[in-house]
């Protein structure tokens, strides 16, 4: 009993599990014959793990026994030594715990090597689960040994925002296990046979069992043991069930700079992939798309429609505005009275509506002067007022893969939004392939390209002549859009900015730009290829589209026809086209989808069955490329880029 109580500390966040816990062990000393005896009690505490603060005392019911229980846990906190800590904390992206102590602990995790991360936003550092596990090492750190077991999200695995916290675990533990159970909904995690994969919760993020394990003084980086789960959930009970730590299989793992990730990779292949140039490097001036922060206001169909709005809200009393606008109340980033000074102070004037991809061939308008913030939260004006007059192209991309397979690629030569233009789930970067010339202080009207001189140079001695700056977009875009190259190097796509080979082959380099050439033209509605289009809108009726399948919404794979509604349909939509990807979206439905309620105009009909054969078009071109790609992995243009890619 004594052996107990002087070694077994609890510290919960919660009141149920703290009262369960206590009766619980009580109960289980009593049955050995240990009843407790008056003045003793078990060490289960009531308080925040992740607090360092003490409640005041207070004459108030029940307060002053929360004092002291703070008190206590206070001191099992910052003094006690602990040897085992398990937990399976909250999964909470935004989290409450923001005290100043827990904060500070995290800062560790920003900086790798001791090299900050260099991230713009590495908020998913303070999600909970994470300030759990470092906690824990924390207090691991300060006994000098022991152990942590974690059921947490399995995001830390891989991200590129956590290669500081996984540098610093890997420096602490002398062996860490992970057992990476999947079920990432999310990221559409399937099994390895194609069966279909399981969350063991009823959550949509994947989940991982890791144990930390510290012996004493450490002589070198953590051995790290990994091994996968897959399955339904069922069959991922009942292999946990049947296996422990000896039984499993662990596959023995290398993390290494610049990412030190906690999964398997091809360690040749990654090197190999590596040699090559990534995007950033290529077009050196980019960023993210603009951020609105309130899409129902800032967004509209059309130029005169985003026009009309404007001129209304500005001249409306703040409140009346936020009400006829259904808009969300002030935050630190976005406020209905600095949006309608940002107005204000432009004119306001017709000529600052713009064009904007908003989705997936999916042009919308909003009012953009790129001054300041205001209208809209963050206009990123370096670099959206290189496409404000319609005569550039830029390439667009994510740096990390929300949905698990990389298709995370477009082009516009409008404006772009950071939510929404490739994904829902993560931010879109966009790279101008122009640049406006600045002389001192003052921005020309003329332009120069926006592409790593060196790569230039190293192409041009690589080809006895120097490609143009349409060559080069063209020839990357085609690289992107290769099945070959997507699935060789699938597992380093979903973790980072792409990266290009470019071939010595100039025979080659001409083909793929080609093809780029052509991808270009049919994804910007501008091909001739596209004319007539393949695609025709057929029947009588409204032309609104339905909202749900009772109404008339649906696709009918048979006919190959995809009804807007019970009478008229766009069709032939054959079902290769109609499942297409662009990011995350399944392009065909969700363009229309977005249009419920709405009748479609003729130009809508119009772009729509281009859209349909370009996609098409796109798919008959991609198996060419699989028949050209594969000549590329003879031989790159080697031009020492940098090892990690740094946006603008």
């Amino acid at each position: 009993r004594r052996h107990i109580l002087e070694n077994f500390y609890a510290l919960e966040l919660m009141m149920a599990p703290y009262v369960v816990g206590h009766l619980k062990m009580s109960f289980f000393l009593e049955e050995l014959g240990h009843r407790l005896a008056d003045d003793e009690r078990m060490p289960f505490y009531l308080t925040n793990t992740l607090d360092r603060e003490k409640l005041e005392q207070s004459r108030l019911p029940g307060v002053s026994a929360l004092a002291e229980e703070s008190r206590l846990a206070g001191a099992v906190k910052k003094q006690t030594p602990i040897l085992l800590i398990l937990g399976n904390p909250p999964y909470s992206g935004h989290s409450s715990n923001t005290g100043d102590w827990i904060r500070g602990l995290i800062d560790n995790y920003k900086q790798v090597d001791g090299a900050p991360l260099g991230e713009k936003n590495p908020k998913w550092l303070q999600d909970d689960y994470v300030k759990f596990i470092r906690f824990a090492q924390w207090k691991i750190e300060q006994a000098g040994r022991g152990v942590i077991g974690m059921i947490t999200n399995h995001g830390y695995l891989d991200n590129p925002t956590f290669r500081g916290m996984r540098r610093s675990l890997m420096q602490t533990f002398d062996d860490i296990y992970i057992l990476d159970l999947h079920g990432n909904s999310l990221k559409k995690e399937t099994s390895p046979d194609g069966s279909p994969d399981q969350n063991v919760f009823d959550i949509l993020l994947g989940v991982t069992i890791a144990f930390f394990v510290k012996r004493g003084a450490q002589q070198a980086d953590a051995t790290i043991h990994h091994a996968d789960c897959y399955g339904t959930r069922e069959r991922k009970y009942e292999w946990l069930d049947a296996h422990d730590l000896d039984s499993t299989k662990w596959q023995q793992i290398n993390p290494a700079s610049p990412f030190y990730l906690f999964v398997p990779r091809d360690a040749a292949r990654e090197a190999e992939y590596r040699r090559f140039m990534p995007v950033p490097e290529i077009f050196p001036l980019n960023s993210v798309g603009i951020v609105t922060a309130r899409d129902g206001l800032t967004i509209r169909w059309s130029k005169e429609e985003a026009w009309n709005v404007v001129r209304a809200f500005s001249g409306m009393e703040p409140e009346l505005a936020r009400q006829s606008y259904a808009l969300s109340k002030d935050t630190r980033d976005w406020k209905v009275s600095l949006a309608q000074k940002d107005l204000i102070g432009s004119g306001p004037t017709r000529e600052n509506v713009v064009p904007i991809l908003y989705r997936p061939f999916d042009i919308r308008h909003t009012y953009y002067t790129g001054h300041s913030r205001g209208f809209i939260c963050r206009p990123r004006p370096e670099v959206m007022r290189q496409m404000l007059d319609g005569s550039n192209i830029g390439l667009i991309t994510v740096r990390q893969v929300a949905e698990g397979i990389f298709n995370h690629v477009s082009l516009t030569q409008h404006i772009t939004d950071f939510r929404t233009t490739l994904s829902n789930k993560g931010g879109t970067y966009l790279f101008p392939l122009y640049r406006k010339k600045v002389f001192t202080q003052h921005e020309s009207s003329e332009r120069e390209p926006n592409l790593n001189p060196k790569l230039v140079a190293a192409l041009a001695e690589a080809h006895a002549r120097e490609p143009s700056p349409e060559d080069i977009f063209h020839y990357t875009y085609a690289i992107l859009h290769a099945p070959a190259y997507r699935e060789q190097y699938a597992e380093f796509l979903r973790i980072d900015f792409p990266r290009i080979p470019f071939t010595t082959d100039r025979v080659l380099f001409d083909k793929l730009a080609e093809l780029g050439e052509r991808l270009v033209g049919l994804h910007l509605l501008k091909s001739p290829e596209l004319d007539p289009p393949t695609c025709r809108f057929e029947g009588e009726g409204d032309a609104v589209v339905a909202r749900t399948k009772a109404m008339g919404f649906r696709y009918d794979s048979d006919e190959q026809c995809l009804y807007v509604n019970k009478t008229q349909y766009f069709g032939p939509v054959p079902s290769e086209v109609y499942a297409y990807r662009i990011g995350g979206y399944q392009v065909c439905d969700k363009w229309l989808k977005d249009r419920k309620d709405r009748r479609l105009t003729l130009d809508d009909i119009r772009t729509y069955c281009r859209m349909v054969t370009a996609i098409g078009l796109t798919l008959d071109i991609q198996r060419e490329l699989d028949r050209v790609y594969g000549g590329v992995k003879n031989s790159f243009v080697s031009v020492g880029a940098e090892q990690s890619p740094k946006e603008a």
